[in-house]
């Protein structure tokens, strides 16, 4: 488990472009030393944020695009296409508009897929193709992803591991189907806690008045199954990635000034 580790913004766009950047010099890196990376994007504001202002940044084409593979955290269970799915966002706020190859954009299974309605057989699919993607330097049934984002949401759920459901108490499966899950749609595709912590990093994003508790407690040493962001956490990094109103809750000797 590592320490987490703060940075602070002035505000949500800024925080955007900075974990942009972050991520660019990340995957650059991993391409120079092993030829290929491995990232997980997260949905909802801040991480379509992110990739947003991803898209928008110059620096974007140092990555090689076509030896990436990207894999999501979790995913609404909604037909393919639908506006509401995170791989949707993300083809909008960037793959569209960048040579990404299509066999390494690993996107979660939709409703009325190859699994139908059925979310718990689309969960163990993808399972199946992680297992396939790990090699056997992992140790695990999933890639060793260099990094794997998140969004935090205002309940501490982060994915869609939500407090105190099943899923945030998986400990040996790497996916799994959600129901009735609090936030709408209720049907969802989620990894579970130990396929994150199988990342060397794991960034938490949040950015916000109304994910500064969510922020407090996470750091606050509660237990992950009432605040599942809690148990989110990297092999070599944690990195908590807000802007300054997600951070209002926090004492300031957390985290040093705001970066510009």
């Amino acid at each position: 488990m590592s320490t987490p580790q703060l940075v602070v913004h002035r505000d949500k766009e800024l925080m955007a472009q900075a974990a942009a950047a972050r991520l660019i010099t990340k995957i650059v890196d991993a391409q120079a030393s092993r030829g290929h990376a491995s990232v997980v994007l997260t949905g909802g504001r801040n991480g379509n944020g992110v990739l947003a202002a991803l898209a928008a940044a110059p620096a974007r084409d140092a990555i090689d695009w076509g030896h990436i593979d990207l894999w999501w955290g979790d995913e609404r269970f909604l037909p393919e296409g639908d506006p509401d799915r995170n791989v949707t966002q993300a083809r909008e706020a960037l793959l569209d508009s960048v040579p990404v190859d299509p066999e390494r954009v690993h996107a979660m299974p939709a409703a009325e897929g190859p699994y139908g309605a059925d979310a718990d057989a689309a969960a163990a699919g993808y399972a199946e193709e992680l297992a396939r993607a790990a090699g056997p330097e992992n140790h695990s049934s999933v890639p060793a992803f260099d990094v794997l984002m998140l969004g935090v949401g205002p309940d501490t759920h982060v994915a869609s591991l939500f407090p105190g459901h099943p899923a945030v108490r998986e400990t040996e499966r790497a996916v799994v189907g959600v129901h009735g899950a609090p936030k709408p749609p209720p049907t969802r595709v989620t990894l579970t806690l130990p396929a994150i912590r199988s990342a060397r990093e794991v960034w938490l994003l949040a950015a916000g008045e109304d994910k500064a508790r969510a922020v407090a407690i996470g750091l606050s040493g509660a237990g992950e199954v009432q605040a599942p962001v809690a148990g989110a956490y990297g092999r070599a990094r944690t990195l908590w990635l807000l802007d300054a109103a997600a951070a209002s809750q926090l004492p300031r000797s957390l985290y040093p000034p705001a970066s510009p």
